[in-house]
């Protein structure tokens, strides 16, 4: 993770977040976040009230799709996948440094 996703992650770490919130921590309409959700790219809580629900994963996430789609004109079904593939990397980084320590 980079360092501004670390930070981010890190303020919203036990907070969730809105629809409206995620679309600005991404600098994208909310639209964007409806169609990734619907197309089972991104994931949400939604509430009785109709409300949408974010964790900071999800934001994690949202963020390195949006980049991906933007900077390498990526289809999001390609841009979902990276971020699958940048995930797993994320973890397996995390269980080296714990293997590492102990």
């Amino acid at each position: 993770m980079h360092g501004t996703e670390l930070m981010i992650t890190a303020m919203v770490e036990e907070t969730y977040l809105t629809l409206e919130q995620v679309a600005a921590l991404c600098a994208v309409e909310p639209d964007w976040v409806l169609r990734h959700i619907e197309d089972g790219l991104l994931s949400a809580a939604k509430l009785e009230s109709g409300d949408w629900y974010f964790s900071a994963l999800e934001l994690t996430r949202a963020r390195r799709m949006v980049t991906i789609e933007r900077n390498f004109e990526a289809l999001p079904e390609l841009a979902a996948l990276v971020a699958d593939m940048q995930e797993e990397l994320d973890s397996l980084r995390r269980q080296l440094r714990y293997f590492t320590k102990n």
